[in-house]
């Protein structure tokens, strides 16, 4: 008999047939004992649940009545004794008592780490509600009481059933169902941040920041209180874009530990007490693996696999595993940009396989800890790191049981072998038989872990015989020590050529060429390169000589290593590597024209899972084939732009420009100038790129020669500006008819940018709009973005700050839409600025501190000064000046590199203070501060940052009485700008203070005269002399 209470209640027999009940009292007498089934309930609950709180004369025999009936028509076990009724029937039987232990079983599944489990055990607890519970029991306040509570637990079950579907990728499966919680609980939090949640998780982080919006005015409105912990984590993890740029978490583990309780109980000691623990042994004693279990437990943790890399490249490789950018602002050195992005973050870095890159590793170590407080590492290595602090933690090798022991299996290395060997056969189990082979094996294999799995694995196929003698055999040698092997697989090698002994001359020359790849290879791939059966790679994976992970089959650095040894000796080694070269050289010049049309994304994805693979095929092309390396890097230079890898690509263009001659090879003239150009604009201030300079404008100017690809003009514009001779802009325009679209939307857009730098804004207007439609037509969102961005500069000028609003939201959209974080934080920071200018204060407000934000998160300094400039302003025009100053010191302090951005944040910092100075009737100090300012733009060429210069001046100049001269610095300055910008606070106090001293026609004579001064004399007038 099973019974139902989640819904109209109901009783099934054995055959799943429904059994009468009753009338009411029966039902609710049912429902009553049933929800307490397996324990007595007293004679007075189930009166109270029957009648209430005024019961009928005689109801203890009604009760009783009642009892019968039940019994006699359900065939109900009901017992009475002088404790009361009780059901006598499993609990499982009852449809609630099974929603609560399967709603509690998929919580926990839940918590820890398993949401497939938890999704299935959820629904299918979920699945036993047929409506509201107790639904056709008569209302009494027993009853009420229990389904208020069921209804409550329904509702968590259901929210985490959603939180496991969106950790399962399916949140687009969710939103439906979310959006109906909200609208029957509209003032729920939890639903609430799961739908913002689900959407940024499907890509439609427009609509997670409205979803968040409308919960936050909800909660004000009908509440007064702000979002909860839950909700805001939620929205600032859209504004983020986390699921875009997250940090590398630490890699999910396929197997159990076993055997190293106590070294992992050490390792988290120590971490409590050092900040800088580093787990000491040979290869194959299980660092990685310690380290990853310790990390677990260990708070906030990024995982760097430094085994890819080489020294140069350790600190971009911790930038990478941050989920930080490349930013669009000139090169920053790698180490300032982790010190800015970790200094007040309490995080734990894991450094993994740091003995090849040894002395990079100190050294970056050694900064970090020294800049960043709250920062611990935990590193894995073959020797120390031997910086000061350096906590060692050795790891030793499992213990193996000596002769003669007893309870052999409970020894750790014993444990292993055993848990991998049933992992491959299911069926093994230690014996009599088996036993001393078992403990052979553990022996001559020295308690290693890798070798011990490598055994365990063979266990399907080998008898454990066969496997402890060949390894009694092959370890002989290994024990006396090869003089000859190199050291770093000296511990190792035995194994894995024991393993490579086992494959056939198939799987061995399949195993040897997949050594060319460096981050694995899917088996498309592996059969366009190896020329071997890629159908032997779960062979091969089956016998651990490769690890397939999410389609993907990767070598362990060790049997990577050993393979590529014999690769080396099979004499195929520049073979495959050209192959190599070959197949990804395909992939990227397949990809480059995607990367410029609506498939942008999906081509995206394609480089970055194949991108260890394109540079390590770039980097042996640079020296081997130089003509090869040049082509891939041109396919490269828009990806680099589109993923923030700008410094990374310039790094990786310079060094194939090294290894050319001086002209490039013949055919291959405009894939090397990408190369110089793409080198110029990731790191403008190098002076080994700073010596072509010449060259590249050589060919730049030569009008008998038209480049192809359509980087080439963007590039150009970032290194040398853009063209100011009539020539080059009829050259320019000359390439209207350029096979590819994407070129053709750039021309009018560049052409527009150069209108509105020249102050020719309706030129400007009509060229961004039409290169506003073309990447629209087209498709391709980053240009769009830029589109959108200058368009968005151009209506600010022009006073038209709603349209400017909306051009300006879109393409931060797009921006997250590709996952560029740092254009994104930059963007914000603009449309604070264009908030400010309409007066919207609280809007500007928030959108600086996002920016700040998010530019303290990716440890971009000129980014977050900007935010700190912005809402310098917004204080001082709120009557806050000591906050005012503070922040814009604060800017100053943050932004003291000697490069352009740098230096137009300082700009707009000294002019910030300059204007505070101002409004506490100090003039000498702020002439000292605009006058700072106006030589900075100047220097810099900053014509917009000029004219903001000149107003400050003009400001200084009416707190002195010098009206006239402010009114032309203010004529001036919109001269400069190319127009005066409609919404600006100062300028517009200082114009009336002018036009009341001068009037209204003296205003207009010296506002005239200052816009039609020549440069030299604007610059005297600011203060600056002809030589500054």
């Amino acid at each position: 008999m099973r019974i139902g209470v989640l819904g109209a209640v109901v009783a099934w027999d054995g055959t799943g047939g429904t059994v009468a009940v009753g009338g009411p009292r029966g039902r609710a007498l049912l429902a009553l004992l049933a929800a307490d089934a397996g324990r007595f309930v007293s004679a007075e609950r189930l009166i109270d649940g029957l009648y209430g709180e005024e019961p009928p004369d005689g109801a203890a025999n009604a009760l009783q009545s009642q009892v019968s009936r039940l019994r006699s028509a359900l065939k109900l076990p009901i017992e009475l004794t002088s404790a009361g009724y009780r059901l006598r029937i499993e609990p499982d039987e009852v449809d609630v008592h099974r929603f609560e232990r399967l709603a509690g079983e998929g919580r926990r599944e839940l918590a820890e780490g398993d949401p497939t489990r938890a999704s299935d055990l959820l629904g299918e607890a979920l699945a036993l509600w047929r409506g509201p519970a107790f639904a056709d029991v008569p209302a009494v306040p027993a009853v009420e009481v229990q389904a208020t509570r069921l209804t409550e637990l329904r509702a968590e079950a259901a929210a985490d059933r959603v939180d496991a579907e969106i950790s399962l990728g399916r949140a687009a499966d969710v939103l439906d169902e979310l959006r109906s919680a909200i609208a029957e609980h509209p003032l729920r939090e939890r639903p609430r941040a799961q739908l913002v949640r689900a959407l940024h998780a499907a890509g439609r982080t427009a609509e997670a920041l409205a979803a968040f919006e409308d919960a936050r005015r909800t909660l004000a409105d009908e509440l007064g209180a702000d979002p909860g912990p839950d909700l805001t984590e939620a929205h600032l993890a859209a504004l983020r874009g986390e699921s875009a740029n997250a940090a590398t978490p630490l890699p999910a583990q396929l197997t159990s530990f076993v055997g190293r309780d106590s070294e992992l109980r050490q390792v988290a000691d120590l971490l409590r007490q050092a900040r800088l623990v580093t787990l000491l042994g040979p290869g194959g004693t299980g660092k990685t693996r310690l380290a990853i279990e310790a990390a677990a437990d260990a708070g906030p943790c990024v995982f760097v696999e430094l085994a890819p890399h080489v020294a140069d490249d350790v600190p971009q490789a911790v930038l990478t595993a941050l989920g930080l950018r490349e930013g669009a602002r000139g090169r920053q050195d790698p180490v300032d940009r982790l010190v800015s992005a970790l200094r007040d973050q309490a995080t734990l870095l894991v450094l993994d396989n740091c003995e090849h890159v040894i002395a990079a590793a100190a050294r970056l170590v050694a900064q970090l800890l020294l800049a960043c407080p709250g920062l611990r590492v935990l590193a894995t290595s073959r020797e120390p790191l031997g910086i000061t602090g350096e906590q060692l933690a050795p790891v030793p090798r499992l213990a193996v049981p000596p002769p003669g022991a007893e309870s052999v299996e409970t020894y750790p290395a014993v444990r292993l072998f055993l848990d991998r060997a049933r992992a491959s056969d299911p069926a093994f189990r230690l014996t009599d038989e088996t036993t001393a082979d078992v403990v052979r094996i553990c022996t001559a294999l020295d308690g290693l872990p890798l070798a011990l799995e490598l055994a365990a694995a063979r266990v399907r196929t080998l008898p454990v015989a066969d496997i402890a003698a060949r390894l009694d055999d092959r370890f002989q040698l290994l024990a006396r020590g090869s003089r000859t092997a190199d050291e770093r697989h000296q511990s190792l090698r035995g194994v894995v050529e024991w393993s490579w002994d086992l494959l056939d001359d198939d799987e061995r020359r399949l195993a040897r060429r997949l050594t060319v790849f460096t981050g694995g290879a899917t088996l498309a791939y592996a059969e366009q390169v190896c020329d071997a059966p890629v159908d032997l790679l779960p062979e091969l994976a089956d016998k651990s000589l490769v690890e397939p992970s999410s389609g993907r089959y990767r070598m362990l650095e060790t049997i990577r290593a050993f393979c590529a040894e014999k690769l080396d000796a099979a004499g195929e080694t520049e073979r495959f590597r050209h192959t190599h070269a070959q197949v990804f050289l395909r992939l990227v010049e397949e990809a480059d024209p995607k990367l410029r049309t609506a498939e942008q994304l999906d081509w995206l994805r394609k480089i970055d899972a194949e991108y260890d693979n394109i540079v390590a095929a770039l980097r042996w092309s640079a020296a081997a084939d130089p003509a090869t390396a040049l082509r891939i890097a041109t396919a490269l230079s828009m990806y680099w732009w589109l993923r923030g890898r700008r410094y990374e690509g310039a790094a990786l263009s310079m060094e194939v420009v090294r290894h050319c001659q001086a002209e490039p090879p013949e055919g291959h003239r405009e894939q090397f100038l990408m190369c110089l150009l793409t080198a110029m604009a990731g790191a403008p201030e190098a002076a080994e790129t700073a010596n072509y300079r010449s060259y590249v404008e050589q060919y730049l100017v030569d009008s008998s020669w038209a480049p192809e690809h359509p980087m080439m003009l963007m590039l150009s514009g970032v290194v040398l500006g853009p063209p100011e001779d009539d020539d080059a802009r009829l050259r320019l325009s000359g390439l209207e008819n350029h096979p590819d679209p994407w070129l053709t939307a750039l021309v009018p857009m560049g052409d527009g940018l150069r209108s509105m730098l020249a102050g020719e804004l309706d030129e400007a207007e009509r060229g961004l709009r039409e290169g506003e439609a073309r990447y629209r037509a087209l498709g391709e969102r980053w240009g769009l973005s830029m589109a959108l961005d200058h368009l968005s500069q151009l209506l600010v000028l022009r006073g038209r700050h709603e349209e400017a609003l909306a051009a300006m939201t879109e393409s931060l959209s797009l921006m997250q839409t590709l996952g560029a974080t740092d254009d994104y934080a930059d963007l914000l920071c603009r449309r604070g600025d264009s908030r400010a200018l309409r007066g919207d204060l609280a809007g500007a407000k928030a959108d600086y501190q996002r920016t700040i934000e998010l530019a303290h998160r990716t440890g971009m300094p000129e980014t977050r000064g900007s935010g700190h400039v912005g809402l310098s302003g917004v204080a001082r025009r709120s009557g806050d000046l000591a906050g005012a100053r503070a922040l814009a010191e604060q800017a100053l302090a943050e932004c003291t590199a000697d490069s352009f951005s740098a230096a137009i944040v300082r700009a707009a910092a000294s002019i910030a203070l300059g204007w505070i100075d101002v409004a506490e009737h100090r003039p000498e100090d702020a002439r000292g501060r605009m006058r700072l300012g106006v030589e900075t733009a100047h220097r810099w060429h900053d014509h917009g940052s000029l004219a903001t210069a000149f107003e400050g001046v003009a400001g200084v100049f009416a707190e002195e009485g010098r009206f006239a001269d402010a009114a032309a610095l203010l004529g001036a300055a919109a001269a400069v700008r190319g127009a005066a910008v409609p919404g600006q606070h100062d300028v517009a106090q200082v114009t009336a203070a002018a036009e009341k001293a001068l009037g209204p026609d003296g205003f207009t004579a010296a506002y005239t005269a200052g816009k039609q001064l020549e440069p030299h004399r604007r610059l005297a007038l600011a203060g600056l002399s002809p030589v500054q």
